[in-house]
């Protein structure tokens, strides 16, 4: 006896990333919507899970250990089983070069963190919902077709409602990215064929959206959307498409037009139109929007390449205050592909070991001899030659290739100063100073790793100096007290780095103790020998003295700024007025002429 049943396949997911509450918390929520989840917790173990059952989709963090998640996509991508796999990026990592290489290593999408889960699941969602219907498009066209010729019409409603569901925002009912691409796609060969014929992209976003998904809950952000896409939707032509991409994201299509002019005005009318409140059912919103512009032409090959260069327009327009458009350049993509390949750079520079230090002298103002050095790390690129701190250490900021470099300049800056004290060169209580990143002080890890140093190098910790800026104080205070107190243990001094750049508020002082205040150069090159420029730096040597701390005065080059600074009783200084950094070769001779200021 046949009996029909149905049988319910649930949707398997792999998440890879190397946080384990990042695993538990993103594991749950699927559970509880019915996906069989598995995990992994490197690029390694992740490839190995792929190996045995191939999953309907792929969330992978990107900045992990060994392996990171650009990597993982790629071997993904190279094998004919696994290339159709979904991989949505999930990273902290925000800028325009993230998301253009995420893309460009085979990512489907790009979650920003800190997320909002219900953005995640409707982007799973509308992934899992694309493979499904592409799937059930081929096997209906296999059934359908040994059918009867009387079931044709039926088997055109049905691959007509399934491309509907495959093509259209389930929430605006707008086209989504899949069709807003064809049509893109088919705008650029018009354009190939007609040279008079001209289109527009604009790619749209919503500034401080999370705010009202966190302020008023989801489901009013999700009215709010409804609200933009038929507000936009009002100012188009029917020969323009509008589509959302995800999230608060959305990209025009603007046709017909005879310049950029025209997509000017129309984003200027967008703007306008986000200056009036969008009144919802049970409340009045207000927000501004973002929006990128690019002009399609001849040169682009790709509707891909059209629409990532309106997204780096618009994010353009988000650094330059937001609430505006602009328009894009291609210095702009130039300066992200460079910027790119900066950081593929800066990872083998890494493994290979291309980074030196130079040390910089810090003077005992009142004795005029030297008290110590600041170690600053140089990068010798194999083909750029010294590449400034300025370029490569935001990047290392903003990718976590800091930790590494950060470790390695505190272990050999501590190695160095063994070596000059055990060749007497140097008396014991010569100081090195090393900077500690806002990341590197974020590290759980932190404590551990400074004992594992001096544990390796034999530096007296009484030798050792870190230097933090304020903020690294104030993003990490939960945290920062324990880390100080660990610190004083041990007898490692602590200084705040450019201070008064940052916090107004100096009340974290007297909460968070540190042995030095650094005075940033900006002050000091005010300098000129009349008592009108001397700024905040006689309240800043106040404060230190006050509060049993010393005062260096970073950035001393004249005569002149040298006598105030003396004046104003300031303990220490460096500058070009007693040397530039040097490499250790210099270093040497510099402290064998054992000069005096």
């Amino acid at each position: 006896m046949n009996s029909d049943r149905t049988v319910i396949i649930k949707e398997d997911i792999l998440i890879v990333d190397d946080t384990l509450e990042n695993l538990r918390l993103l594991s749950t929520m699927l559970l509880k919507q019915g996906y069989n989840v598995r995990k992994a917790l490197n690029g390694q173990m992740a490839l190995k899970a792929v190996e045995t059952v191939v999953p309907d989709l792929i969330l992978l963090d990107i900045m992990m250990p060994d392996m990171d998640g650009y990597q993982v996509c790629q071997r993904l991508k190279q094998q004919s089983s696994t290339a159709e796999i979904p991989v949505i990026f999930l990273s902290a990592l925000n800028e325009v070069f993230d998301k253009v290489k995420a893309f460009e290593v085979g990512g489907v999408d790009y979650i920003t963190k800190p997320y909002q889960f219900e953005e995640v699941l409707i982007r799973i969602q509308n992934q899992l919902a694309l493979k499904t219907a592409e799937r059930e498009i081929l096997q209906l066209n296999s059934q359908l077709e040994k059918r009867v010729q009387e079931r044709t019409q039926q088997l055109e409603i049905a691959n007509a409602r399934l491309l509907e569901m495959a093509l259209h925002d389930s929430l605006t009912g707008l086209p989504n990215r899949a069709l807003f691409m064809k049509r893109l796609q088919s705008a650029l060969q018009e354009v190939k064929a007609n040279k008079s014929s001209q289109f527009a992209v604009l790619f749209l976003d919503c500034d401080r959206f999370k705010v009202i998904n966190d302020s008023l809950g989801h489901l009013v952000g999700d009215e709010l959307l409804i609200a933009i896409a038929a507000r936009l939707q009002s100012c188009l032509s029917n020969g323009d498409t509008l589509a959302r991409l995800g999230g608060d994201e959305f990209a025009i299509l603007f046709t017909e037009i005879e310049n950029i002019s025209n997509a000017i005005q129309m984003a200027t009318r967008i703007l306008d139109l986000f200056s009036h409140p969008f009144q919802l059912q049970r409340r009045e919103v207000f927000i501004n929007a973002s929006i990128g512009i690019t002009l399609g032409n001849c040169d682009y090959e790709q509707p891909e390449h059209l629409l990532r260069d309106a997204d780096t327009a618009m994010y353009r327009a988000k650094a330059l205050g937001k609430g505006q458009f602009h328009v894009f350049d291609p210095e702009m993509h130039s300066v992200a592909l460079r910027l790119l390949q900066l950081e593929n750079d800066l990872r083998r520079a890494i493994e290979r070991q291309e980074f030196v230090l130079h040390y910089q002298p810090i003077i005992d103002l009142n004795q005029g001899k030297i008290s110590g050095f600041e170690a600053l790390v140089r990068w010798q690129h194999p083909t750029r030659g010294l590449v400034s701190p300025g370029l490569f250490i935001p990047i290392a900021e903003e990718t976590g290739l800091i930790n590494p470099i950060g470790h390695w300049v505190m272990k050999q800056a501590c190695r160095q100063l063994i070596s000059w004290q055990q060749q007497k060169l140097v008396n014991d209580n010569l100081s090195i100073s090393v900077n500690l990143s806002v990341r590197q002080f974020s590290q759980p890890n932190l404590i551990e790793q400074i004992d594992r140093v001096l544990a390796e190098t034999l530096l007296n910790p009484q030798c050792l100096k870190l230097e933090i800026t304020e903020s690294a104080i104030m993003d990490n205070s939960q945290s920062a007290a324990t880390i100080l107190e660990e610190l004083r243990k041990r007898q490692i001094h602590l200084s705040i780095d450019d201070f008064g750049t940052g916090y107004s508020s100096l009340s974290y002082l007297h909460s968070f103790r540190v042995d030095l205040l650094k005075i940033d150069k900006s002050f000091v090159q005010r300098l000129n020998g009349t008592s009108s420029n001397l700024g905040l730096i006689p309240a800043i040597i106040s404060i230190a003295q006050t509060m049993g701390m010393k005062a260096i005065a970073e950035g001393i080059e004249t005569t002149q700024q040298l006598i105030q600074l003396k004046k104003l009783n300031c303990d220490f200084g460096q500058g070009y007025l007693f040397s530039e950094p040097l490499n250790s070769k210099n270093v040497v001779e510099l402290i064998t002429s054992d000069p005096h200021w």
